[in-house]
């Protein structure tokens, strides 16, 4: 009997020292997994900060299309086209939303002139300009937004 006991103590112990270990594990990897998150978000943030453009140059090509140039201000490179996007405004409560692409098509703004580049082909660098060119699929432009892949966004109204 007291074998028994014995033994079913030392069971006990092993199960204890078990799921004290799965817990342990599972804190440590849980504050991990947390830690990774809260870089990762202050690293967005600090690009967000290091982002900056401007509109300039804007003109009406006809009542649905039209081209500007895009200034980066800024300190970080702008090379994310397939996340920038372009929202357009009628006036009368009309918004549409264009997308990047290569080709100019009804709904999509598209690159038409990348300046001078020195450094990186087809990445908009600190100090360079582009010339965009915006075509709506039936929305008289009134005023546009520019916005980046994280979320840096510039305006104008379209006269």
């Amino acid at each position: 009997m007291a074998v028994a006991d014995l033994i079913g103590a030392a069971v006990g112990v092993i199960l204890l020292v078990i799921v004290a270990y799965l817990l342990v594990g599972s804190t440590i990897s849980t504050a991990e997994i947390v830690t990774n998150a809260q870089k990762t978000a202050v690293l967005q943030e600090e690009t967000q900060l290091r982002t900056d453009f401007t509109i300039s140059e804007i003109n009406r090509e006809d009542d649905y299309t039209f081209n500007c140039t895009i200034n980066n201000n800024g300190t970080e490179i702008i090379s994310d086209f397939k996340h920038m996007d372009v929202i357009v405004y009628d006036g009368t409560n009309n918004y549409q939303l264009c997308t990047y692409s290569t080709v100019a098509s009804p709904g999509t703004w598209t690159i038409v002139d990348y300046g001078n580049e020195v450094i990186h082909s087809h990445e908009l660098d600190p100090g360079e300009s582009y010339i965009i060119l915006v075509t709506t699929s039936g929305i008289s432009p009134h005023w546009f937004q520019i916005t980046t892949g994280n979320g840096v966004y510039a305006s104008k109204p379209l006269l």
